[in-house]
This record gives C-alpha cells, structure tokens and sequence, in this order.
C-alpha cells in the first residue's frame, strides 16, 4: 500500500459554526473568554499531541461556548464543523439506552439470562443481559490481545465481518471470571447484547436504535454505516497502527489513510455509525443527562457500584479496578463527576462528555499527524486528553482526574 506522508506544520485555521448550527443553538462568535480559552487549549494540544485536526463543541446548558475546526483534513483541505467521522463506543451507550428503556417498558430484565434468546451461545445461561451491558459477564474481547484477530483485520483492514466471524474469536474460550465478580472491557459484550436485543424485540438493531435513540434525541446527522462508507463532508484519517503488523521497521516512515476502513468489527451490527460534532454534543446531552430513561434506570447506568469490587487479574489484560478515574457504569464511562464515551480506532479519536450539575457538555474529534505514533505504530487518545483540559479550564471545581503518565 502506498505511504501517504503530511506535510509538517499545524494549519491554524478556524472554522466557526455558520450555516450549519441548529436554530435552537444559534452560534457565538469566539469573542467571549470562555470561547478564547477553549480555543486555545485546542491550539495547544494539538500541538503537544501532534494532532492533525480538531473539531470541538462546547455547551453551556445546550447554550453554545464554542464551535470549531482547527487543522487540515487532507493536505490543504481544512476541516470543517459539519465534517463527518465515525462514532465508535459512542455508539455503546445508545445500546446500553436501548435496554433500559426496553427494562422500563417492562420488555427485559436486567436479570433474563442471555440463553433466553441466544441458547446456542456457550456460557449463555450464566450470563444476564445487565452483566454484558456492565461489562461484567466474562467473556474474552475479541479484540485487544487477540493475535489472530489482529493479524485478520490489520491484514485486509477493509474486511467486512458478521457478528458470527466475530464471535467465534471469543465466546468458545472460558469465562475470565464467574460472571458478575469482576470487569473487563470486551466488545464481544455489545455483539451479544444487540443480537439479544433483536431476538427480545423482533426488530433490527438499526431500526430499534432509530425509534428509540436517534429519532428522539433528534440526532439527524447520526447513520447506521452498513459499509465503510461516510457521508460528505468526510474528516479524514491517516494512521501508522499497521506497522508492527506489515514488519515496517521504526526506522522507515509509514503513514497511511485510514479513512475508509471497515468499522464492521467495532460493535453490534446497527451500531456502526458515523456522526457529527453537532450530533455527538446533544449525545452527550441527551444520554448524559438521562432524557430517555426513568430515574431508576438513569442511576442504573451512571452508578459507581462496580467500584472497590473489580479488580486487576492475571491473564486478563482488559480486566482493572474501577477508580475514581474511570468507572465503567451501564455503557458510559464516569470520570469524576463527568459522564462520556471515548472511541479511538483506526486513527479517529473522540470524545463526547457531560457534567450533570453544571450542564456542560463537551465534543471533540481529532486525527493524527504522523509524528503521533511511536515506534510499535501505537497512539494515545487525543479526544479524552483534549476533553480534560478543557473540562478543567470551565469547571475547576469539577475538574475530570487526569490518569497519570507512564
């Protein structure tokens, strides 16, 4: 594949919200201090963080503080607010939504064992549909520290896979623990709580999620992504990730468009989507502050519950003690006193985040330039580094903790 190499040096420019804003959330222009704060901390750390672009949105009780893109899509071509990009784990909480508006309407129970609806799946009848929403039900990932999956995907990363392809990686092998005595992140989770969701329901996911998540949280510039396509206008990505991978030494420059990758692999079917600022700062909004769910269900999902009873474990890389630094409740993350989602894949970080009891509510998505990756073709999330410094400069009070540096 051929490299693609950028050119050195940040494009400065800035792309305010124009045409594209909401009527419900005119535009401000970045004259007030917050606006020049929240500016210039993207400046900054786009500099730090060898970052390609940015793409910010903050509101202040669904008030606009700032909407702006800073830096080149593409060489040349600047990027622009209603650029399109994929969601990711974004996409988790609207499942997580999903079932507890399902509990709330006396559909489910977090209780119903997963072998309700999928018996064929090993170890279904020990695991709940709350267990694999919390991410406590056992299941290996799929995904991280899966060499095989790994070589499959990195070798054709345009492979367009079945929830069946993606789960044969992982529901075959034990249970890293006895469901519901620890944590460990897998997206094997979410795969099978949308395949459970469909069968409890009698509805595609694309349609169960439109109904009852899009549609009502009137997220117009948010689709269920079928293919690797994305909508115009397109933030592009580039990424050295493959590196390792195609035995590229450290020495020779790598640095690839990422753009088009097939997102097939990142969720359940339905909730493979792409997005905009605009969309991913009324989700942080709408789920955030629970506008979709009865009050028990909305302490349910942003609970710290899990924390002082999960732990670290050997031969389980993605299992940990939940901290006030991150805390996984029911598809969100709780950081502090903020709630967010935090994706970062094929050379796309974002971050979307919301604090209850100020009304803030933060978006950002950001791209890579080369200088990004290490040697091994690794990079840190640049959305959730950027979120808590600007998080920190509007709510010091608030503050998000900052996970300490290796």
């Amino acid at each position: 594949m051929s490299e693609i190499r950028r050119v050195a040096g940040l494009v400065g420019v800035v792309t305010l919200l124009a045409a594209c804003s909401s009527p419900e959330n005119p535009p401000t222009a970045p004259a007030s201090a917050q606006a020049e704060t929240v500016l210039n901390i993207v400046r900054d750390t786009m500099a730090a963080e060898h970052l390609k672009s940015a793409i910010v949105r903050v509101t202040i009780d669904g008030k606009d503080v700032v909407t702006a893109a800073l830096g080149d899509s593409m060489t040349g071509v600047p990027a622009t607010t209603d650029m399109h990009f994929r969601n990711g784990a974004v996409a988790i909480s609207y499942v997580s939504t999903l079932l507890l508006k399902l509990v709330d309407a006396g559909k489910v129970s977090l209780d119903d064992r997963l072998s309700t609806w999928l018996p064929e799946v090993p170890h279904s009848d020990q695991v709940t549909l709350g267990q694999l929403a919390q991410m406590t039900s056992g299941y290996v990932d799929y995904v991280i520290d899966n060499d095989a999956f790994a070589a499959a995907t990195y070798a054709n990363p345009f492979r367009q896979w079945t929830p069946q392809e993606l789960l044969a990686f992982a529901v075959d092998k034990p249970l890293q623990y006895a469901p519901g005595t620890n944590w460990n992140y897998a997206h094997t989770n979410y795969v099978l709580l949308g395949l459970a969701l469909e069968k409890a329901t009698g509805e595609q996911m694309p349609k169960l999620l439109q109904d009852n998540i899009l549609d009502p949280l009137h997220l117009t510039n948010t689709a269920n992504s079928v293919t690797a396509e994305i909508p115009e206008p397109v933030l592009h990505a580039f990424s050295s990730e493959r590196r390792e991978e195609l035995k590229i030494p450290p020495s020779a420059p790598f640095y690839e468009e990422s753009t088009y990758w097939n997102p097939s692999w990142t969720i359940t079917h339905g909730a493979i989507q792409t997005t905009n600022i605009f969309d991913m700062e009324a989700t942080a909004r709408g789920i955030g502050s629970g506008e979709l769910l009865s009050p028990e269900s909305y302490r349910l999902m942003v609970a710290t519950d899990l924390r002082g009873k999960t732990h670290a474990q050997p031969g389980c890389t993605t299992c940990a003690a939940m901290t006030d630094i991150y805390t996984y409740g029911y598809g969100i993350v709780i950081s502090g006193d903020w709630l967010l989602q935090n994706p970062l894949f094929s050379g796309y970080a974002a971050v979307e985040a919301y604090l209850p009891s100020r009304k803030i509510a933060i978006a950002a998505a950001v791209t890579y330039d080369e200088a990004a990756f290490d040697d091994h073709g690794s990079y840190a999330n640049g959305g959730d580094s950027l979120f808590r410094k600007i998080a920190t400069a509007l709510a010091p009070d608030d503050a998000p903790p900052v996970p300490p540096t290796n």
